[in-house]
C-alpha cells in the first residue's frame, strides 16, 4: 500500500459488510523436495480460508504461525484498541458524508472480504511493476502461483468499483513476510477510502454548466501536477475535496490544535500523491498516504465516466501513538491486565496504556550454516516464521546480527539475535533454552541447516 511499514507510519489501504467466513484451514500433504535444490516447506495439498478452497503449489510459504493468526478477528474484539480506533475513523465518515436526504451513510464499509486474493488484485490491478520487490516470495505470503495473502487492503479496490460501489471504506488485516520486533509483525491492520466522482458530483454544477474533468485531447506525458487524461480543474477539485476530508480525519484523531503539513510523495496508484503529516506531541507523524486516483485504474474495473481519490491507514502505527502503546505485538495480546485497560470505552475516549510488565529479557543468539545451494536473502523470512512459530508470544525481537562466506569451506553462514521476554514472568534462561533448542532443532529439520 501507500507507505511502508515503519515506525508511526500508516499503510494505504480501502466497505462492504460481509458474512463472517469460516477461518483458515490447511488438508496435510507434504510437498516433494528435488535434490538440490532450496529447501521448501511443507505444505498442504489445499488451503480453506474465508469460504474459499485452493490447490497449493511450490509457490506455497505460510507458516503454521501465519495460518494461526489468520484465525483470531482482533477487529472483532470489542475490547481491543484497534477496534475502537477502527470505529472512532467509521464513525467520523458516517457522520460527516450522508447520502442525499441524509437518511444513510455514504460510504458503505467493506470488512469481511477475503483474506487470500490474486496476485492480479494484489498487484497488477494496482499497476504495480512486474519487477517490484514486493512481489518476491521473501515479502508476500503465497498461496500457489496465482493467489496470495493480501498484502493491503487497496487489493479489494477493483473488484469493488467493478461490482459498482463509488464510496466506500475498506479494513482489515493484511500479511507481510517482515522482521518481528516492537514495531513489525506479520499481520497488522489497515483501513482506506475511495471517493468516486461524475463531473456533477465533483464540481456541484448549476443547470447549463459544463465543466469536464476530462481533457479531449490527452497530454502526451503526465506532468507533476496531474495524468495525462484530467483537465486541470478536475485535480484541484480532487485535491481540495481530499485534503479537506483528511485534515477534518486528523483533527478527529489528534486533536484540532495539531499542527499538520502535506508532503509530496509517490505510489503507483495515485498521481499526484500526499502523505499527511501531524506534529503531535511535539513529535512529526506521518499518518496516511493518498492521492488522485490513476484513471487506468478505474477503467480496468469498468469505471470510464468517473474520477476519484483514495487514501490509506494503517491502524496499529496510529493507535500505538493515540494508546500510547509501545510494542506492536501487545495488540495481540490475552492478558487482561492489556484488554481491562480498554473494556466499556468509546471509540472517542482518550485512553492511555500503563505497563503491565517489566520484566528482564532473555537475549539468545542461533548461528548455522546454510545448506548448499540456498541464498542469503531465501533464508531470512522463513528463519522468522519458525522462530516466531516455536517460540510463540515469548517472542519480542528477531533480528540478522551477521551473516558471512567462508572462503575456505565455500560455506555462507548466519546469526541471529532472539530476544525473549514474558509479559507475565521473569523467564530463567534455562526455561528459554528449552525453547530455543527447540527452534535449532526446527531449522534443521525443516531446512537442512547445520548448527555452529
Amino acid at each position: 500500500a501507500m507507505l511502508n511499514c515503519r515506525v508511526l507510519i500508516s499503510r494505504f489501504s480501502s466497505p462492504l459488510g460481509c458474512l463472517h467466513l469460516p477461518a483458515a484451514r490447511a488438508s496435510t500433504a507434504s510437498a516433494a523436495q528435488s535434490e538440490g535444490a532450496p529447501p521448501k516447506r511443507s505444505r498442504p495439498a489445499k488451503f480453506d480460508a474465508d469460504g474459499q478452497s485452493f490447490v497449493t503449489d511450490e509457490k506455497w510459504n505460510l507458516s503454521p504461525a501465519v495460518i494461526k493468526l489468520m484465525e483470531r478477528r482482533l477487529l472483532q474484539e470489542q475490547q481491543n484498541p484497534l477496534t475502537l480506533l477502527k470505529q472512532r475513523i467509521v464513525n467520523y465518515f458516517h457522520k460527516t458524508y450522508r447520502k442525499p436526504g441524509g437518511r444513510s451513510p455514504l460510504f458503505a464499509v467493506c470488512e469481511s472480504e477475503p483474506r487470500v486474493v490474486s496476485t492480479f488484485a494484489n498487484f497488477d490491478s494496482l499497476l504495480t511493476p512486474a519487477d517490484h520487490v514486493s512481489r518476491r516470495s521473501s515479502d508476500t505470503y503465497y498461496v500457489n502461483d496465482q493467489h496470495c495473502l493480501r498484502a493491503h487492503t487497496s487489493a479489494h479496490q477493483h473488484h469493488l468499483m467493478a461490482r459498482g460501489l463509488d464510496n466506500f471504506l475498506v479494513v482489515g488485516d493484511v500479511y507481510r513476510r517482515d522482521e518481528i520486533d516492537a514495531t513489525h509483525y506479520p499481520c497488522f491492520h489497515q483501513m482506506e477510502a475511495v471517493r468516486l466522482y461524475t463531473p456533477d458530483e465533483l464540481y456541484q454544477t448549476r443547470a447549463g454548466e459544463d465543466l469536464a474533468v476530462f481533457q479531449a485531447v490527452p497530454d502526451p506525458e503526465r506532468s507533476k501536477e496531474k495524468q495525462e487524461r484530467h483537465t486541470v480543474d478536475a485535480v484541484k477539485a480532487l485535491e481540495i475535496r481530499l485534503k479537506s476530508t483528511l485534515e477534518d480525519l486528523s483533527d478527529t484523531l489528534f486533536g484540532t490544535e495539531c499542527e499538520k503539513r502535506w508532503v509530496d510523495a509517490y505510489f503507483p496508484f495515485t498521481h499526484p500523491s500526499y502523505e499527511l503529516e501531524v506534529k503531535y506531541e511535539g513529535k512529526w507523524l506521518e499518518v496516511l498516504g493518498c492521492g488522485i486516483m490513476e484513471q487506468k485504474l478505474l477503467e480496468s474495473a469498468g469505471v470510464t465516466d468517473k474520477v476519484g481519490w483514495a487514501f490509506g491507514i494503517g491502524l496499529e502505527r496510529i493507535a500505538m501513538v493515540l494508546y500510547g502503546v509501545p510494542d506492536i505485538r501487545l495488540f495481540w495480546s490475552r492478558d487482561s491486565g492489556f484488554l481491562s485497560q480498554f473494556e466499556g470505552a468509546k471509540p472517542e475516549d482518550d485512553v492511555k496504556y500503563r505497563a503491565i510488565s517489566a520484566h528482564p529479557q532473555v537475549l539468545f543468539d542461533v548461528s548455522f550454516w546454510l545448506p548448499d545451494g540456498v541464498g542469503f536473502d531465501d533464508m531470512r523470512a522463513d528463519v522468522c516464521d519458525v522462530i516466531r512459530g516455536t517460540g510463540g508470544e515469548l517472542i519480542e525481537q528477531v533480528k540478522l546480527t551477521d551473516e558471512f562466506v567462508n572462503a575456505k569451506k565455500g560455506r555462507k553462514s548466519q546469526t541471529y539475535r532472539v530476544v525473549y521476554r514474558s509479559n507475565e514472568k521473569a523467564l530463567a534462561k534455562e526455561e528459554v533454552n528449552v525453547v530455543h533448542k527447540a527452534i535449532e532443532r526446527e531449522l534443521v529439520e525443516k531446512f537442512g541447516v547445520s548448527m555452529r
